[in-house]
């Protein structure tokens, strides 16, 4: 056999390797995962999840985690709101122990296992939920993010203090979509 008969024969392998282990993980390549029990990818949000319900989060749980997590990060954001993105969570330093929030996670500055929430656009603490205008559908994402460290950051922070804040120190990350509309 030829050289670049056996360079096009481990090239070939290797893609069909590749494309069989994306097809064993549900069409997706592996790596960090976030899910809900509330919604599916790209389904809708429920009521008692939004401003027109009990406006509590829904729950979250992830897995695929890359070895050296020392924290996990997770903003939830509104890009179709009339002013601009919309930031409606921001949680850091969720201990690298916890694979999933529960649905309702208190709006509290500092969780009991140390977790830490900042302002929404709301100018609240915590979790604000889905409460777009009347009209057209509205996507919101769930970005989580693993980290290499815990963040020296104040509860009360901003989104844009997170981002920076992780700046070099993420090692995966993963979003969830959901839609809502009134």
């Amino acid at each position: 056999m030829k050289l670049s008969q056996f360079k096009w024969l481990s090239v070939t392998l290797y893609g069909v390797l590749l494309f069989g282990i994306i097809l064993l993980t549900g069409g997706h390549a592996m790596g960090l995962t976030l899910k809900s029990s509330a919604f599916q990818e790209g389904g809708m949000i429920p009521l008692r999840f939004t401003c027109d319900g009990r406006d509590i989060s829904p729950d979250l749980s992830w897995s695929q985690v890359p070895s050296g997590t020392k924290s996990f990060a997770l903003i939830c954001v509104d890009p179709d709101a009339p002013s601009g993105t919309w930031v409606h969570w921001v949680i850091f330093n969720i201990p690298p122990t916890k694979t999933a929030l529960p649905y309702g996670v208190p709006t509290l500055k500092e969780l009991p296992d140390g977790s830490r929430q900042g302002i929404n656009d709301f100018h609240r603490i915590g979790y604000g939920g889905p409460c777009p205008p009347k009209g057209k559908t509205h996507r919101y994402f769930f970005k989580l993010y693993a980290l290499d460290t815990d963040l020296n950051l104040p509860a009360g922070a901003k989104k844009q203090q997170l981002i920076e804040a992780m700046e070099g120190h993420i090692l995966s990350e993963t979003v969830l979509m959901g839609r809502y509309q009134r």
